[in-house]
């Protein structure tokens, strides 16, 4: 039987919150989900992951991915090749990064990632600098859900515990003005001679949505990379693809890395894809030296995931997407700033392109006031996400917007319209309390 929503108790699957009852998705069309119950609510976050850059039902992009189905939908990376990883390879360096030199595909931002690193792992292993290990990044960050990538982040209590005994040692730094201060003492602490990355979001994603370190930041990380060797790895799993209003979030900075990574909207929510970029010269520190980067998961570069990140690829250029959202965007945060203007729970109110965050002012952990939020967004038909950073010490909870690129003036409009109101119901209801 067909139910509105499902409790834990329902269900055969295995929930992430086993107190939550999940509204039953039916379908999706354009930027709106309906549930079971017909239900319609507005998606201001691209799937609830920043992941549905083209809405939902695209049909352009169904279509290519059960043309290749038809030919063949998978066979293992590590015995052949295809022409849609060929081609998707080339066009994602033609088009996209061409400051990059290689690209190696996986499934997940997770696994993206978690190649970024074991690459520059190899690129010092290979260059005859084993002692080079250790990792610096920002506290304020998330950058996956595998063991390896939730080291990366600093926020203990909410995302590393009680895994913290599996995770490598990796060293912090805080954000703002003291960033490269912290950065110099971390490089100190571990020695830069055994420093292999720093890694980092350009612009922040899902912990700190909308978020950049200050230029001088950016500045002083590339001299400290010239100085001392280690390479810089950008998780652009989020931002990449034309989220922030161009193809890379670091195309909008001062420094390029390394090697970056891609992912959400890389395949749009139609097939389960990611990206890992580098440079000339972290190829060429393999090629001279083991040959051998040996790193698969089961998807990886498979035929029809390729061949729907290619039309999706075709999609964003054909309709000219990149540029709608780096010309849609700054009216987009200047109408929500206006709209939350006043609202006692608002501290701040970041955007880049179709990224948006709001920091609320620092309540108490128990309040949990980003669940507050999200609800009250859902009961006025609209989907966001937000990010429980309280706890971990940060001043305040974060929300986060992500709408489709696809996403008309009205449905923007709408947007900043519910989540206003809802903001301002969550604020009424903790006056009246």
């Amino acid at each position: 039987m067909i139910t509105a929503r499902v409790t834990a108790e329902q269900t055969s699957t295995f929930p992430r919150f086993l107190d939550l009852d999940y509204p039953n998705i039916e379908r999706g069309e354009g930027v709106w989900l309906y549930t079971a119950k017909g239900e319609k609510i507005l998606d201001a976050c691209s799937g609830g992951a920043m992941v549905s850059a083209l809405g939902h039902g695209a049909r352009q992009i169904i279509d290519a991915g059960a043309r290749q189905a038809e030919k063949i939908a998978y066979f293992y990376m590590d015995h052949f090749t295809n022409e849609p990883q060929e081609r998707l390879a080339a066009r994602l360096i033609e088009v996209v990064a061409p400051e990059m030199a290689r690209v190696r595909f996986a499934s997940s931002g997770s696994e993206a990632n978690e190649t970024a690193l074991r690459l520059a792992r190899a690129y010092h292993v290979d260059r005859g600098q084993p002692d080079r290990w250790r990792v610096i990044s920002p506290a304020q960050a998330y950058h996956g859900s595998t063991m390896a990538t939730l080291a990366l982040t600093g926020r203990a209590r909410t995302l590393q515990e009680p895994y913290t005994p599996y995770l490598s040692p990796h060293l912090h730094i805080g954000s703002g003005e003291s960033a490269l201060r912290d950065l110099d003492q971390r490089l100190e602490e571990a020695g830069p001679q055994n420093v292999a990355a720093f890694f980092c979001e350009p612009i922040g994603g899902a912990a700190h949505p909308a978020y950049s370190l200050p230029e001088k930041f950016w500045l002083g990380l590339e001299e400290r990379r010239r100085k001392h060797g280690f390479l810089i790895c950008f998780d652009e799993v989020v931002t990449g693809m034309g989220r922030t209003g161009s193809w890379f979030a670091y195309q909008q900075l001062p420094i390029e890395p390394d090697i970056v990574t891609a992912g959400k909207g890389l395949g749009a929510g139609y097939a389960p894809i990611s990206a890992v970029l580098c440079k000339q010269h972290v190829y060429d520190a393999v090629d001279r030296g083991s040959r051998f980067f040996d790193l698969g998961h089961t998807w990886d570069g498979a035929p029809i995931s390729c061949a729907t990140g290619l039309a999706v690829l075709d999609a964003l250029v054909d309709r000219g997407l990149v540029q709608r959202v780096r010309e849609r965007g700054p009216q987009l945060l200047a109408d929500l700033r206006t709209a939350l203007r006043g609202n006692p729970l608002v501290d701040e109110v970041r955007g880049r392109g179709f990224l948006l965050g709001v920091s609320l002012v620092g309540l108490p952990d128990e309040m949990h006031a980003d669940e507050l939020v999200e609800d009250a967004a859902l009961d006025h038909g609209l989907l966001i996400t937000a990010t429980h950073s309280t706890a971990d010490g940060y001043a305040g909870d974060e929300i986060l917007l992500a709408p489709a690129f696809t996403s008309t003036d009205e449905d923007l409009q709408m947007m900043v319209r519910r989540f206003s109101e809802a903001l301002a119901d969550v604020a009424g209801s903790l006056a009246a309390k």
